[in-house]
């Protein structure tokens, strides 16, 4: 007899089931129980953010999340996110928690949703009316295994953002972030917003965190997010003034030194298909492509 689920709005206390989850389906993708409980708690509430939960005995086996984005000025914009585990899959979870949030988002005013699905997930995703074409490829890389650090420019400085003065680590982030490859501008990003979801939030590493420093200025940055003896790269950014120099290449190979002196084994990031700067970046650091995601849109 096939056990029944149960969806439900998630709750901190789940933050450690959730990991387990999390890391089984995407093992690729680091995000630390601290770093989840952090999600499912703080909040912009014009995000309308709703997180739920799959159960099957009491036991956590899936997550579905959706939002709207209030980091675009392009209205009406928001993404979903759905996963089940893969020995509960095939039972109608995933369908039950979509049903769900699809119904959350419209209730908010959402116009077009934004999706990324592993291959396997693409049948799915299409019975549920997603169609696109942008590709995300995912890469790591062992921290035992870095080619020699780039030499650092004479007027150029490096330091850590556990240094730095947040109010210039966000105009350097805000400003890189502008011409990234999105489906939607990066370009309405409150202060205070990016203080409670990026400086604030348990993940970050700020002392792995590398800025190069064009005297007060950051020049190029790398963010550094761990779970253990894992890392992901959150952002790399450069000023489009001081592009085409290497200073990425040169803030990203520190920033991976500092995490292998610190114990952490292997480092995980993601680069739009589009995104060629990045991606040849990661290819010279070693990285190598462990699974690539389909964005996927969906008009309401």
């Amino acid at each position: 007899m096939t056990a029944q689920f149960v969806v439900r709005q998630a709750v901190a206390d789940d933050a450690d089931a959730l990991a387990e989850v999390r890391r089984t389906v995407y093992s690729y993708k680091v995000m630390s129980p601290a770093a989840l409980r952090y999600m499912l708690t703080v909040s912009m509430p014009e995000e309308r953010f709703l997180p739920l939960v799959g159960e099957v005995d009491g036991q956590v086996v899936a997550w579905g999340s959706a939002g709207l984005n209030p980091w675009t000025s392009d209205p009406g914009q928001s993404e979903i996110s759905v996963y089940v585990h893969p020995d509960h899959r095939k039972r109608g979870i995933g369908s039950a928690l979509a049903e769900r949030l699809h119904q959350h988002l419209t209730e908010v005013g959402a116009i077009r949703i934004r999706t990324f699905v592993q291959p396997e997930s693409l049948e799915f995703a299409h019975s549920l009316g997603y169609d696109g074409a942008r590709l995300m490829h995912f890469s790591g890389v062992q921290l035992s295994a870095l080619p020699d650090q780039p030499p650092t420019p004479e007027d150029i400085e490096l330091a850590t953002l556990d240094q730095l003065d947040p109010r210039a680590v966000y105009t350097a982030d805000t400003v890189s972030s502008m011409d990234e490859p999105s489906d939607s501008p990066i370009d309405a990003v409150t202060y205070d917003a990016w203080l409670d979801e990026i400086w604030r939030a348990p993940g970050l590493d700020k002392s792995l965190s590398v800025a190069a420093m064009a005297g007060d200025e950051i020049a190029a940055y790398t963010a550094v997010e761990v779970a253990g003896d894992r890392m992901w790269s959150g952002m790399t950014g450069t000023i489009p003034a001081y592009r085409g120099r290497g200073l990425a290449k040169l803030v990203k190979s520190v920033a991976l030194r500092k995490a292998g002196a610190a114990g952490i084994a292997w480092a995980y990031t993601s680069n739009d298909d589009e995104n060629g700067p990045m991606l040849a970046v990661n290819n010279w650091l070693g990285y190598q492509r462990v699974q690539t995601e389909h964005g996927l849109l969906r008009n309401l």
